[in-house]
């Protein structure tokens, strides 16, 4: 089995920044698509942005030219930069990961991040 391991959610004040960290172990042999998504109370969760093995990126529109994903495969690591953060940024934000390997798709347990106004 895989499992994840976040870290860097926190407090923060309109306009900082936070680094998020999603890191695989376990039965891993090569990692797929990583992502990560966002749960507000009382919504949906969306995603925030995903990266592809071969780093092709996509992000959701509220998050363009603010927040930058990036991938270690050598350490099966998942990074999320937030910069300009917002308060409707606010939210709990999972990572996911594919894995080949099992054709399954793994959860993280989810990172608070809140942004003060």
């Amino acid at each position: 089995q895989v499992q994840l391991v976040e870290s860097g959610g926190g407090l923060v004040p309109t306009g900082g920044s936070l680094r998020l960290s999603c890191a695989a172990s376990g039965r891993i042999f090569s990692l797929g698509t990583m992502g990560w998504y966002r749960q507000a109370p009382g919504k949906q969760r969306d995603l925030v942005a995903v990266i592809s093995r071969r780093g092709i990126t996509t992000y959701a529109d509220s998050v363009k030219g603010r927040f930058t994903i990036s991938r270690d495969n050598a350490k099966n690591t998942v990074y999320l930069q937030m910069n300009s953060l917002k308060p409707e940024d606010t939210a709990v934000y999972y990572c996911n990961v594919e894995v080949p390997l099992t054709n399954t798709l793994v959860w993280g347990q989810g990172t608070q991040v809140t942004v003060s106004s």
